[in-house]
């Protein structure tokens, strides 16, 4: 059984200023719906583990579509995957084909150097899974590491959350860094598309999308490479 394993933040607020922040709830709820459509199933698992909180503003009836409102009126999803996520240490890595790193700027605080989290992620990697991540969740991949200790990103095709949107958001001056900066130092090829609009790098088994947007055509690219 081909299973796949959603990691979301911990983090509700931002550290230096106040305001609120966790799971832009779009990028869970897309990836796990093309899960769903193609019979994998997911658990979901954060830094800490138990609940995950959602940026109040990925709540607003802009950003909510039907996929959305399905899930976050599903009982399961509430109570099980965002009230209950899994630990890293009670997650074994053999057990999924598939990880994916969810986004909110959250995930800025939690990700990228959580070095249990991209442990989970590197042994996927080398049991021939696929690594995936969305938006400001492509942050997790700055913790990994290549079997011989080089920069998992580097040399790699990829993209995230760009300086562009982070502008057009307002939010560069209050963020912990800028994601696009963070992953060229490491020697990745960042792949830059229009601001907002859907863009996904595929690099072998390393499957990236660079906003909310993005998130669908994450999972659907996922599938296609299982399907190889």
């Amino acid at each position: 059984m081909t299973k796949a394993l959603i990691v979301a933040t911990n983090t509700p607020k931002f550290n230096n200023v106040d305001r609120a922040t966790g799971l832009w709830l779009h990028e869970a709820t897309h990836f796990n719906q093309v899960m769903t459509d193609n019979e994998i199933d997911v658990d979901y698992m954060s830094p800490e583990g138990g609940y995950i909180p959602l940026d109040p503003l990925c709540l607003s009836a802009d950003n909510m579509d039907q996929v959305d409102w399905d899930h976050y009126l599903n009982a399961t999803f509430r109570d099980t995957h965002l009230a209950n996520s899994l630990k890293p240490e009670s997650v074994n890595a053999a057990d999924y084909q598939v990880i994916y790193f969810a986004g909110g700027h959250g995930a800025m605080w939690d990700f990228p150097e959580n070095k249990e989290l991209a442990g989970i992620a590197e042994q996927i990697d080398q049991n021939g899974g696929i690594i995936a991540a969305n938006c400001v969740g492509v942050t997790a991949l700055l913790a990994m590491r290549k079997r011989d200790g080089t920069r998992f990103t580097s040399g790699r095709q990829l993209t995230s959350f760009t300086n562009d949107e982070e502008a057009l958001n307002g939010l560069t001056s209050e963020i912990k860094f800028l994601p696009e900066d963070e992953l060229r130092k490491t020697g990745a090829k960042f792949v830059k598309g229009d601001a907002f609009k859907p863009n996904v790098v595929v690099d072998d088994h390393l499957i990236t999308g660079q906003n909310p947007n993005s998130a669908t055509a994450v999972g659907e690219a996922v599938i296609k490479d299982l399907l190889k």
